[in-house]
């Protein structure tokens, strides 16, 4: 049986700050327990500022047997960076990778949960 790969990348800005950095490591923990066995491989990258980066991202899911890429850009509305740049830079390194399927997702945008996630962080602090 040849099971098909398929991997998600999540892109966020990049920083120079390291627990910047880092929590988009937490979040791709997070989605790796909660994802329900939708993708086999999970990696992050930053658009610019830090490692890995959208290249270094892409290659390690094709060296882990990834045949399908979905790229998720981790902003919340769509600007020039998730609009633009990302779908860029996702073309780029699929050049490397002719055989290789990939999209790119819009940003989270505007969602019931999102709203949900406001209102409690509100919440939390009017308590």
């Amino acid at each position: 049986m040849n099971q098909l790969k398929k991997a998600l990348i999540i892109v966020d800005h990049g920083s120079v700050v390291e627990e910047a950095n880092n929590l988009l490591v937490t979040i791709a923990n997070l989605l790796r327990t909660h994802s329900e066995n939708i993708f086999d491989i999970i990696k992050i990258s930053h658009m610019e500022l830090a490692n890995p980066t959208i290249q270094q991202a892409f290659d390690e899911c094709v060296s882990d047997g990834a045949k399908e890429i979905t790229i998720h850009p981790y902003f919340l509305v769509p600007g020039r960076h998730s609009k633009t740049d990302i779908p860029m830079m996702a073309r780029e390194a699929a050049l490397k990778h002719p055989d290789i399927k990939y999209k790119v997702t819009e940003p989270l945008g505007i969602h019931e949960k999102i709203l949900d996630i406001i209102l409690e962080r509100a919440k939390e602090i009017s308590d």
